[in-house]
């Protein structure tokens, strides 16, 4: 099926890219000539992905990014992830939706929350 290939494409992107610490690689094998990104903090295309990243982990190089949940719907995959800059880093609960198009990740949202040190109830944010 057509959406579970698209989350494995996303989940592999995520595991090279974040995980294995290899944005170009990434960038190379899962996104698309003309990648459009939507955080308003990053330019379009995969060698801005790569540069970014690149420098990201040169800086950050105990980052560490765990993927809690998947969703997908045809060529729409969301993802759950906690996201920390370091070992005592409360992290980020961060939202990555990605469009898929011709088995390439052609098109990327995101929304990022920081992980507070108290919280009004008990239940985790991931």
């Amino acid at each position: 099926m057509l959406t579970n290939h698209n989350k494995d494409l996303c989940r592999n992107f995520i595991d090279l890219a974040f995980t294995q610490k290899k944005p170009t690689q990434a960038a190379k094998l899962y996104l698309s000539a003309s990648y459009i990104q939507h955080n308003p903090h990053a330019q379009d295309g995969r060698d801005a992905f790569s540069t970014r990243f690149e420098r990201y982990f040169q800086e950050h190089p105990d980052t560490e990014v765990l993927v809690k949940r998947i969703v997908a719907e045809g060529n729409l995959v969301m993802m759950h992830i906690h996201a920390k800059s370091g070992p005592d880093d409360r992290g980020e609960a961060v939202v990555e939706i990605f469009r898929v198009e011709n088995g390439k990740i052609a098109e990327h949202w995101d929304v990022v929350q920081s992980v507070p040190a108290q919280s009004a109830n008990q239940n985790s944010m991931f």
